[in-house]
Parts: structure tokens; sequence; C-alpha cells
């Protein structure tokens, strides 16, 4: 059976403009959640913040021993699984780019598009599907987090997904800085930073915190912003055995930069509503970390209490949505956002 590639058309003038946001309607303080603000234009900054490392040889099971070293000085430690996983992660990320090497702006096959991206949520499944229920809620009647975690990662890395996975579990936002493989600038951030180019990598401005190792970082989230929590069944051990299965069946989309990805950086954070395992969220955040464009992340899935708020914001709970306050544009159909985000956002 063959499939036309005839999906993600450049949009026209007036499709742009019937997708703009009225400006008396929309605000920042709509687009925040908990009183975050949305429009953050920094990213990692030097406070003396500690960087959290767990010991080589801790236990997966239980409590981990941890010390702390300034991010000034950090301390690198890596375990046997840790260089067992960046073996895998050399031999597979220079295969599936030369698999997958083609011009994402494209037009490309729908069909074939949101199949692949199906079959790779369904082996993923059940998890970055689900939010915990009233975990938000109880955060925010404390408060919590007065402000927004930041996540370097990229769409393809299967640990970046355990993360985001976790993201979903605690109905938590975050703001996205994508560093795909020719990164421009969120790489050289993360390196200054933590020490090292390693991902995913986690900032918490509202702790002084900064994380390398996935399992790590799942477990600080949920001790931290789980309300007495812990991962759903298998999160984090199934990441070895089924976390590879999307970045293989989206023949590594997500992982690298797009040559003609413009330098500049936006002024104002792109916000998407979005949750893990969406197959056709997945697709949008694939573009945006092949544009290495950071963004603010609105997790919202089944059971989320923000879902009121995507409602409000774009008549409907379905996902993804994209709001750029850039150019006062909004999209709710992933077809859509793929071919404006290429056309606004390079150099075509």
């Amino acid at each position: 059976m063959s499939i036309a590639a005839t999906s993600y058309p450049l949009l026209s003038t007036r499709q742009l403009q019937c997708c703009r946001i009225k400006s008396t309607t929309y605000t920042p303080s709509h687009f925040s959640v908990n009183g975050f603000q949305s429009f953050s234009s920094v990213g990692i900054q030097h406070h003396g913040r500690c960087c959290v490392r767990t010991k080589a040889g801790g236990s997966q099971e239980g409590p981990q021993e941890t010390f702390y070293t300034k991010a000034e000085d950090p301390v690198t430690t890596t375990n046997q699984a840790g260089n067992s996983s960046k073996s895998i992660l050399s031999f597979l990320c220079p295969l599936l780019k030369l698999v997958g090497a083609k011009d994402p702006s494209l037009p490309r096959s729908d069909t074939f598009e949101v199949v692949t991206s199906g079959l790779a949520s369904i082996s993923r499944l059940p998890w970055g599907s689900q939010a915990i229920p009233d975990v938000a809620i109880v955060r925010e009647e404390r408060g919590q987090p007065m402000r927004l975690l930041q996540l370097y990662e990229f769409e393809a890395c299967p640990f970046c997904r355990r993360v985001r996975e976790a993201l979903t579990e605690l109905d938590l936002p975050a703001e996205v800085y994508p560093c795909p493989k020719g990164s421009l600038m969120h790489r050289d951030l993360v390196r200054s930073s933590g020490g090292k180019e390693q991902f995913p990598y986690l900032v918490d401005p509202n702790t002084g915190v900064s994380l390398y190792e996935s399992g790590d970082i799942v477990k600080y989230l949920f001790q931290q912003y789980g309300e007495g929590r812990g991962p759903s069944l298998g999160l984090l051990e199934s990441t070895l055995f089924t976390g590879w299965i999307p970045t293989i069946i989206r023949a590594g989309r997500g992982m690298t930069l797009w040559e003609r990805a413009k330098p500049e950086i936006a002024a104002k954070r792109l916000e998407l509503f979005s949750y893990e395992n969406n197959q056709n969220s997945r697709l949008v955040r694939e573009a945006l970390c092949e544009l290495e464009l950071p963004y603010i992340l609105h997790n919202v899935g089944k059971g989320s209490s923000r879902t009121q708020i995507l409602l409000q914001l774009a008549g409907s709970d379905k996902v993804p949505y994209l709001i750029d306050p850039n150019t006062g544009l909004s999209f709710g159909n992933h077809k859509e956002i793929i071919s404006y985000l290429f056309q606004t956002y390079s150099r075509i």
C-alpha cells in the first residue's frame, strides 16, 4: 500500500490570520500556571547552586546516598548502567541519523507519521499518559513549585523520555530546553553549568538543585513534588527494555538540529499543552527539538487538573495545543503546528 506524501503544506497568510489570537482575549496571566511567569527568557543561572550527584554503586531499590558539589566544581560519577547506556547511544544515534536523515521541513505522509508515532506510544503504555489524581491541587494549595523547573533534553533520548513521563504523572509544567545534536545554544549551557554534556539535565530553581541521571531526576521529582507518591510501577525499570522503541520506530526524529534552524532565540517562550505519550504531541515536540526552540511544557495527561485551563484557551481538551506569544498565533492541529514552526523559525 502506498502512502502519498501530501501533508504539512506551508500555511497561507489567510490561514495564519484565521489562527490569530485576539490580543484582548489572552494575556500572559492566562498562560501561567500557579502564577508562574510564563515567558521567562532566563536559562541556567549561577548562584552557587548545588548539584546533587548519586554515589556510584548506590542501590536502585532504596534511598541512595548523595553528596553535594558546587555547580562551578562538578564531581563526575558514573556507573556501569550509565556507561552501557552511553555506548548504546553512541552506536544508535549515528545509525538512526543515517536512516532518518531527511529534510524535516518537507511534506510528509501524515498517515505514516501518526501510525509510527502511535506505535511508539503503544510501546510505552501505560507510562506518560495519566496524571496522578489531585497531586497538583495539593501542591497548588501550598504554592509549590513557585518557579518553573528547567529540563535540558532531546526528544529522541529514551532517558529524557523517562523524565518527561514522570512530569506527566506529576502534572508538572516545566521549561524545556531542547538539546539536539549539533546544538547551537543549550548544550553549551549544560556543559558550563554542570560540567559535562549529558542528558537529561534538570535544574530546579526552587531548591537550587541540579541533576544528571534520569533515574535520580525521577526520584527527586517524586520526593519533592509527589506528595508522598512514587513513580508508577515499572516506569523506571521499563526504560531499559522498551524506552528505545519509540526512538527506533521514529528513526531518530527529534535528535539532530536542522541545519536551517534560525540561530536566534525567540523573544518569548512558546507554550505547548501536551502529555508525553500522546502520538500527535510527539510529532510537535520532535519539530521543536529539531529547531532547538525552548518552550513551556504544560502537561495535561488524563486526569490533569490543568485540563480546564486548556478548555478555556482552546475550547477543547485535545492536545497538542501551541501558543506563540511572539506572533499572537495559536494552533490545535499537529499538522498546522509543524508547518507553522518550520515556516516561522527556519531559514527556508
